[in-house]
């Protein structure tokens, strides 16, 4: 395994953290993906990766921060006139409904970002319990799926103030929802753009995923339990 250097990690850091502060006002999104650029940079084994590298091509750590990096994405977008597609949503659990849904989202456009609830906004809109999946690893799973350009995380309730700065060219939701369910349609609409309803995939949701896996481990709590007494 490559050895861990530390150096150049701030650097890292710093480059991630202002990147993310051109599309969000949220200091605690910007640190977040900033701090998974910069441990990412380190894992890839530092400055020393660096000269590992063949010239002219770019160190690990860096591309990775460039990848989180939603301001990085949507700044060279704008400069060729690309099309830029956004969706949100928990994505706690990943599943082939949320994979189909970013796959068709990616494919209307020229880059997909993906605005992904923080651990308390889903803990408010789902309640306690969740999500099952921290906020720092979902987004490090996002960032790994094909379709994915870049993944910011928002605080609030909606990604309604994190939109009035993106201004995405396409906002997509799953089919779950109406246009009147979605607060941030007016923001989207207001600055030119489209929202787009994709159909789901049936079967697939996380709250059924979660509610069986408890139906499944329920009696072998109960006869432990028993065993127990």
């Amino acid at each position: 395994p490559r050895d861990c250097d530390p150096c150049g990690a701030g650097d890292a850091f710093a480059a991630a953290v202002t990147s993310a502060l051109l599309v969000t006002s949220s200091v605690r999104a910007a640190v977040a993906a900033a701090v998974c650029a910069a441990s990412q940079f380190v894992a890839d084994g530092g400055a020393a990766s660096v000269s590992s590298l063949p010239t002219g091509s770019p160190p690990t750590g860096w591309a990775q921060s460039v990848r989180v990096s939603a301001g990085d994405v949507v700044a060279r977008l704008r400069r060729r006139g690309g099309r830029l597609v956004a969706t949100g949503g928990c994505f706690d659990l990943l599943h082939p409904g949320h994979l189909s849904l970013l796959r068709q989202a990616r494919a209307l456009g020229d880059a997909l970002v993906v605005c992904v609830n923080s651990d308390e906004s889903v803990r408010r809109r789902k309640g306690p319990g969740r999500p099952i999946v921290p906020a720092a690893d979902r987004i490090t799973l996002l960032e790994a799926l094909e379709p994915v350009d870049a993944v910011i995380m928002f605080d609030e309730d909606t990604p309604t103030a994190l939109l009035e700065t993106l201004r995405p060219d396409l906002w997509v939701k799953g089919g779950d929802y109406t246009l009147g369910e979605l607060p941030e349609a007016a923001v989207v609409h207001r600055h030119g753009g489209q929202v787009m309803i994709i159909p789901l995939i049936g079967g697939y949701s996380t709250s059924r995923l979660v509610s069986a896996a408890r139906s499944a481990w329920r009696p072998q709590i109960r006869r432990r339990k028993r065993e127990n007494i």
